[in-house]
């Protein structure tokens, strides 16, 4: 006959699936809450019976529901929000099919599988707090399900999950430390994923200015040394070479050319960078700059790429040289045409401008600080609200409305530029960043986005000028927030921003706080990967020979089993039942009190002496006693659960220390 699942069993089985369900429940849809619920009741229903198991067709049925109601609620059965979510639809709907304790353990096995998926949306130190919690329940639903004391007793299955998990902690974390790193669960790019906030591959009017709304984290950065000033930080993500009229956009032609031989003239900055998730495959450098990372390259316009899309965060070192060249020795005749390329028609003023300026100026330097000069002379303004454009957006931004973000200015003097037979092209990434104290590092922020231009000069090469600057100095050098502050719209979409209130001296120290623990966390356990492992055995070790490392981590790995092995099994803890055990710990209580157990002195005796010295506790005392009694000399049919419990009960109301009334022991002269 097949053992059933005991009532508690189950109730420690709904607690461990609901906690484990929660995390993902905001990113579902609501039914699935819902869903889960009729389960939860169908599972009660049957263990009462007054319901019946679902048969064969109802599960055959159900099984295909959930394909058409993943498929409706994602659009596909492939990726990483559909294969979850299915996942966690069989994992309720097992409970309608448990029929014995093995059922049960396929249910929390499942469990400690989803407590993992979590980790592919989230790796924050409150999820992984949370999940812990999580894994402390699964283990507590673990032990309820065997046969011991603690299956009747929630709190003793509670106390045995937390010994079996404080016990694994010290082996989790010798095989964190030294067990070969692989790469880890969320860092897999899952087909079908979506991009997140940030940068995008196009540039068109306002889409700057929308990202500049955005309070979320783009990246940390970290320098050897001394941090620079915030002017000389221009973070390059992509290069914007392609324009339509109205977008500037990125050519993927470029990633398909060899990049040429880094330039290494000047100091060397190095830095490490420690990017977010974003779902795209580039990274943030200063210009010159190169890394040593093995999952990084550089292209050649200057940038960095992964070797795969973002999916977690990332971790990459980079040094920068202050006097590096890009293509000083020229462009090719496919180069030149690219960095040229304008539409047939449009903006017919800007053009005229720059056929103006052509014939003014016959160096292209000159002519490129003109274009600056108009920039910074005539009544332009920096700001996050501008006038909507036209079909002529250049033409309508430089001489009639002269309000824009910075890619309306970098725009505008690429275009310029082009007309006037300069190649130029745009840069996008983020400007400046914010240190943070406490940790030394800086905070880039979507709100940092900025677009500036890079023009081709004989014998320099590609050389960066920011239109910007010339408008509003204030963003380069003090950053987004004060060249804001009278216009007042600095993060107006976000008013719950932490950082819309760095104003306020205790709210910003715990921010910062918070996201230096943050930054920690990512960097030393989120991004241990196996060059900073090997770094670390080099340092600890001063080898980096796995068989070498083997061996240790093997006697490492034995010591601390064998001393979890002698504290468990020690003759102390083995020796006596359950109802000596609790006869030793009352004796050790009452000793300090004058009325310990005596040579040759039975139960009832003890008791009886006991309560003519504490007769308020005679209740307390009947009750241990009969129960031990019980346990003892009637073939062990008591409850050793309940035994504690009248113990736990006794000692808690006993005198702590002796009073008059008590006993004294004589002492031999």
């Amino acid at each position: 006959m097949t053992a059933l699942i005991p009532r508690n069993s189950l109730a420690w089985l709904l607690i461990a699936q609901l906690v484990v369900l929660v995390p993902h429940l905001p990113r579902l849809p609501w039914w699935i809450a819902v869903l889960w619920l009729g389960c939860a009741l169908w599972r009660v229903q049957i263990q009462r019976m007054r319901w019946g198991y679902p048969g064969r067709l109802l599960r055959v049925g159900g099984l295909l529901l959930i394909g058409l109601a993943v498929y409706v609620s994602q659009g596909t059965l492939i990726g990483l929000d559909a294969t979850v979510m299915v996942l966690l639809l069989l994992f309720m709907l097992k409970l309608l099919e448990m029929r014995s304790p093995r059922d049960a353990l396929v249910v929390i096995y499942l469990g400690f599988f989803i407590v993992a998926t979590a980790f592919l949306f989230d790796q924050g130190i409150p999820l992984a707090l949370y999940q812990g919690f999580c894994t402390l329940i699964l283990v507590a639903a673990l032990v309820g399900l065997q046969q011991s004391p603690a299956r009747n007793d929630p709190a003793a299955a509670l106390r045995r999950a937390g010994v079996m998990v404080m016990q694994a902690l010290p082996l989790m974390l010798v095989l964190f430390l030294f067990f070969p790193r692989l790469a880890p669960l969320w860092s897999v790019n899952v087909p079908g994923s979506s991009a997140r906030t940030g940068l995008s591959e196009s540039m068109a009017p306002a889409d700057i200015a929308n990202l500049a709304q955005s309070p979320e984290l783009a990246f940390r950065v970290e320098f050897d040394g001394q941090v620079p000033s915030a002017s000389t930080l221009y973070w390059r993500a992509m290069t914007l070479s392609r324009f339509d009229g109205r977008t500037w956009s990125y050519d993927q032609r470029l990633e398909q050319r060899t990049a040429p031989p880094p330039d290494t003239a000047g100091a060397a900055l190095v830095y490490q960078v420690v990017a977010e998730p974003s779902g795209r495959n580039w990274l943030y450098s200063l210009s010159g700059s190169v890394s040593s990372t093995p999952q990084v390259n550089r292209l050649a316009d200057d940038t960095l790429r992964a070797l795969r899309p973002l999916s977690g965060t990332f971790a990459y070192t980079a040094t920068a040289h202050s006097d590096a060249l890009l293509q000083p020795e020229g462009l090719s005749v496919s180069e030149r045409r690219r960095e040229l390329q304008l539409p047939p028609s449009g903006d017919p003023r800007a053009r005229a401008w720059a056929r103006q300026l052509r014939a003014e100026y016959g160096s292209d330097a000159q002519l490129i600080q003109a274009v600056l000069a108009h920039f910074s002379e005539q009544p332009f303004y920096y700001t996050l609200q501008p006038s909507p454009l036209g079909q002529h957006a250049n033409d309508e931004f430089l001489f009639d409305s002269r309000r824009g973000f910075c890619e309306h200015y970098a725009g505008a003097m690429a275009f310029v530029l082009r007309a006037a037979g300069i190649p130029a092209r745009i840069v996008t990434g983020y400007q400046g960043g914010e240190l943070n104290p406490r940790g030394g590092y800086l905070l880039v922020h979507q709100f940092d986005a900025h677009a500036w231009v890079e023009a081709w000069l004989p014998g320099t090469g590609w050389t960066a000028f920011d239109p910007t600057f010339q408008v509003a100095p204030t963003r380069i050098e003090r950053g987004l927030e004060e060249a804001m502050r009278e216009e007042g719209s600095f993060l107006a979409e976000a008013p719950l921003s932490g950082a819309r209130y760095r104003g306020v001296s205790w709210l910003n120290s715990l921010r910062l706080s918070w996201d230096d623990l943050n930054y920690q966390w990512q960097r030393r356990v989120l991004n241990f990967r196996s060059e900073e492992q090997l770094a670390l055995f080099r340092h600890w070790l001063g080898t980096a020979d796995w068989q070498r490392i083997g061996v240790i981590v093997l006697a490492l790995v034995f010591t601390l089993m064998a001393v979890q092995a002698f504290f468990w099994l020690r003759p102390a803890r083995r020796t006596g039942t359950p109802a000596q055990r609790a006869w030793q710990q009352l004796d050790r209580r009452l000793r300090p009190l004058g009325l310990g157990a005596q040579a040759g002195e039975g139960p009832r005796d003890w008791q009886q002496r006991i309560g003519c010295a504490l007769p308020s506790q005679a209740d307390l005392l009947a009750a241990f006693f009969d129960c031990f009694v019980a346990q003892q000399y009637a073939g062990g049919n008591a409850d050793a659960a309940l035994l504690r419990a009248h113990l736990k009960r006794l000692v808690r109301n006993l005198p702590r220390r002796r009073s008059a009334g008590l006993p004294v022991k004589r002492r031999l002269l």
